[in-house]
């Protein structure tokens, strides 16, 4: 996908797409059944997430069945928080995904494409804003997220494309895992994004775009803490 021709414009163009993304796509996610993902060197902090006594750099490179992001794409990015309520009910919260609208800001819909609890076959489709900048205008985006792998209270990988009118994520890869500790339970989730916009990325503009997708990583398990503490 290329809007602009110019290089640094486009370069320009993409840090300003994933920016909006970041409060908005990032935060949720992408999922469904295309083929790209996100590498590059940005992990963003646990700092953000966890409590100081837990902050500790997240671990990427984690699976589920044996499958996880694309280390190879584009973009990539991981994070991880603790929560305060049982590991059972951390993981209901969060993979009710017909919910979602209600605790996440970022989710305007949400329906499932199948029924039943969310199985490795599981598909749903939701919506996201993404706000008007200097390169694009207002835009809604439309996930439909396609799970690859999941292990019952253990670990969930989805993947799929995010398309809008200005913007498309030809393929985004999330993961996430569940353990109990001690002290509650450890969500760790990392992502993966490909896109041909992103592909041209360098030095601080590279940096920015995982950042932005590091930051909305945060923003969603603070809110799936906040939502399964209120709710335990």
């Amino acid at each position: 996908m290329t809007i602009f021709s110019m290089p640094r414009r486009t370069s320009r163009t993409a840090v300003a797409l994933a920016t909006a993304l970041g409060t908005a796509l990032v935060v949720a996610g992408c999922g469904g059944a295309e083929d790209h993902d996100a590498e590059a060197g940005a992990t963003a902090s646990a700092s953000a997430s966890a409590p100081a006594s837990d902050a500790e750099a997240p671990t990427a490179g984690q699976q589920c069945a044996g499958q996880g992001i694309d280390d190879s794409a584009a973009i990539t990015s991981s994070t991880d928080i603790l929560i305060d309520a049982p590991l059972d009910h951390v993981w209901d919260v969060q993979t009710d995904v017909e919910s979602w609208d209600e605790w996440q800001d970022a989710v305007l819909t949400v329906e499932r494409l199948d029924s039943g609890d969310l199985a490795s076959d599981s598909r749903f489709r939701w919506t996201t804003p993404v706000p008007e900048s200097d390169f694009a205008p207002a835009d809604t985006l439309s996930i439909t997220s396609s799970v690859q792998e999941l292990e019952p209270g253990a670990c969930v990988l989805w993947e799929g494309p995010a398309v809008g009118e200005a913007i498309t994520i030809d393929r985004g890869v999330h993961l996430w895992t569940f353990t109990e500790t001690d002290g509650g339970t450890l969500v760790h989730t990392e992502e993966s994004w490909d896109a041909e916009i992103l592909d041209a990325l360098e030095g601080p503009d590279h940096e920015a775009v995982a950042g932005m997708l590091g930051g909305g990583l945060d923003i969603w398990l603070q809110a799936l803490k906040a939502e399964a503490e209120k709710q335990a």
